[in-house]
């Protein structure tokens, strides 16, 4: 390793250590989120209190009934407890709630089913019509035995959640179906109690959903009724909690299942798609989005949550079907409780298409990684190849078909560049023998660099740039970068068949392995297999190619052979879509040299290197003079 690299690389050390420093919060900052999650714990923790009371007395009572000591009625129905003094002590003025039928009703138009309970008045199950598991089940967002939704709040000293409680709902059929361009709202009512086994119909919660037909969201206004001599102020709450259900046959480790927040009026953030990670927000949030690969469940407040406990956790050893991952939140909701309060919120449970999410003007489109973190790639992404992708998809081809003309396109495009950069090659090929003669001249170390001197003369003279292939290579990366980040986020893709692979959104599986092989997986895909083996060809012709330039850098030579092996283990578990894309790219690159070989006559160029010799030299460009300068200097340095 020469002194450059090592340089190079403490100046990459000295940047990623000044990021970490630089975006390390302050001290104030870390205080004041300890003091919101301190803050959340210990609501939820009075909350455990609760709840673990209130199961010490279950199990106290049904000792005593076995004894023949209960005192406590029991109705012939449900065989729940009713004796309201009891139940009154527990849970203040929602004591004739705290039993009831446990029921749902099913909201359904044309492309979502959602299930809402009784109890609780929440969402419990949601199901996509349109979209299948990659098993070909039906597609449901989320486990309905463990989702949990609930406002929170603090009336006469006791901790109310409105998940422990059964609602009234206002229509009678537990089936509703939304279609016909048309809309339909129906209600959730938690009312408080006026005496045993009576409703106080002036004072409750209410839940207010409201579904139009073929469409993905869902409005849903939470409603305070005369609430304010019930609930504390500013002692509201709200907590959603479920577990995702595993849709794809591949995770997929750039695009994975996460929770992503925007800040309101701001922007949009993420927790870590690979790890546990809980992060305490104490600033006002617009929505909060509990994301899979495709699909994600969204809360959107429109006048915004005042802050949130966010969290995203995996189950060791779950035994939850189909289980994923575990999502979070505790929100913060700003209630005025002076006569009636209303908190307009909305549902998105639906895929993650662009264009549909950016049809609501939320920045939903955001947890599609294009690549937002770099403006060039997200510009090329959304500006370029999604419009294109998306004319190209809406002919009704097969989208094997649709990504090699997109291929093609983009090549179309970058042609100018390909052609320069082969020119450039093909000059350095015709100077190989008088660089080799230089080679000769100066055999010794000690001359090195006489011999580079000599070597970046002979390329002026000649009117070669060395440095004119790696340019045009420089402006190819955002495209190539950019489909990396496209093609596995692209739900258009999921499970769309071509030729052998059967999901073009996850890996083409030909032959499966009797063990795991680190880094590379259970199984062989084919595509991958063709993209690394053409690389390797483009690689090994572009060397050849590039004659005496390549010869220059034996260190970059071999680790270009080393690159596709490497990423060999990481695209066998990738989108089959996307190493088709690349395998595509470089038989076009293969078609294109030999065209470019075929019409480029090498001996005509040579005799025009010769006469750019015989011309009055060019002055040098600024950084020709740095580089000779440099070299100049380094000599000297040697000579000390």
């Amino acid at each position: 390793m020469n002194r450059n690299s090592i340089i190079g690389f403490i100046l990459i050390g000295a940047i990623m250590i000044g990021y970490t420093l630089w975006m390390t919060p302050s001290a104030e900052e870390m205080a004041q989120k300890q003091h919101i999650a301190d803050s959340i714990r210990r609501v939820d923790e009075a909350r455990q209190i609760e709840l673990a009371k209130a199961n010490a007395a279950k199990v106290e009572a049904e000792l005593k009934k076995t004894e023949g000591l209960a005192e406590t009625t029991v109705n012939e129905a449900d065989n729940k407890p009713t004796d309201y003094k009891n139940l009154n002590d527990k849970f203040d003025v929602f004591a004739n709630s705290a039993n009831g039928e446990d029921k749902s009703i099913i909201l359904e138009n044309d492309v979502v089913k959602i299930e809402i309970s009784r109890k609780g008045g929440h969402i419990i199950n949601v199901e996509l019509k349109d979209f299948q598991t990659y098993d070909s089940m039906p597609l449901i967002l989320f486990n309905p035995e463990t989702s949990k939704f609930g406002f929170s709040f603090f009336s006469n000293n006791r901790i109310i959640n409105t998940n422990d409680f059964y609602f009234q709902p206002s229509v009678n059929d537990n089936y509703i179906k939304v279609g016909n361009n048309d809309s339909l709202s129906f209600s959730m009512r938690l009312y408080t109690d006026q005496g045993e086994g009576t409703f106080n119909k002036n004072q409750y919660v209410e839940y207010v959903y409201s579904l139009k037909a073929d469409e993905y969201m869902l409005d849903f206004d939470v409603n305070l009724v005369n609430m304010g001599s019930i609930i504390k102020a500013n002692s509201v709450g709200l907590n959603w909690y479920v577990d995702l259900r595993q849709q794809e046959k591949s995770i997929d480790r750039f695009n994975g299942s996460t929770l992503y927040y925007k800040f309101f009026n701001d922007d949009v953030d993420y927790l870590s798609e690979t790890k546990d990670e809980e992060e305490s927000i104490s600033t006002k949030l617009k929505w909060v989005s509990f994301k899979q690969r495709f699909f994600s469940s969204s809360l959107i407040a429109k006048n915004g949550f005042d802050n949130g406990l966010l969290k995203v956790s995996t189950q060791e050893n779950s035994d939850i079907d189909r289980y994923l991952k575990s999502m979070n939140v505790e929100l913060g909701v700003p209630i005025n409780l002076q006569g009636t309060t209303n908190f307009p919120m909305q549902f998105y449970f639906g895929p993650n298409d662009f264009y549909k999410l950016k049809s609501y003007d939320l920045d939903l489109e955001r947890q599609i990684p294009i690549g937002w973190s770099f403006f060039i790639l997200a510009w090329v992404n959304q500006y370029a190849v999604l419009p294109v992708f998306e004319w190209l998809g809406g002919y009704g081809w097969n989208y094997g078909i649709v990504i090699l003309i997109l291929t093609l396109l983009l090549k179309l495009v970058l042609f100018p560049i390909a052609y320069k950069t082969y020119m450039s090659s093909a000059k350095m090929r015709v100077l190989k023998p008088e660089v080799d003669e230089l080679s000769k001249k100066y055999p010794k170390k000690e001359d090195s660099m006489k011999k580079q001197q000599a070597v970046m003369s002979l390329y002026r003279s000649a009117g070669a740039n060395p440095a004119a292939g790696c340019v045009p290579m420089l402006l190819q990366m955002p495209i190539l970068i950019a489909m990396f980040r496209f093609f596995p986020a692209s739900i258009e893709l999921r499970q769309q068949s071509f030729l052998w692979a059967t999901d073009l959104s996850s890996y083409d599986s030909i032959l499966d392995l009797p063990w795991n092989i680190p880094y590379y997986g259970d199984h062989v895909s084919l595509f991958t297999l063709l993209m690394t083996v053409s690389t390797l060809m483009y690689t090994y012709l572009n060397n050849q190619m590039m004659g005496a330039q390549s010869q220059q850098m034996p260190g970059m030579k071999t680790m270009m052979y080393l690159m596709p092996v490497l990423f060999l283990g990481l695209f066998n578990n990738y989108a089959a879509g996307l190493s088709y894309y690349y395998f595509l790219a470089n038989i076009i690159t293969f078609t294109q040299m030999f065209v470019f070989r075929y019409f480029i006559n090498e001996d005509k160029l040579r005799a025009q290197i010769e006469v750019n010799k015989k011309k009055p030299k060019k002055k040098k460009s600024g950084f020709q003079k740095r580089l000779e300068e440099a070299a100049k200097q380094k000599g000297i340095n040697k000579k000390r």
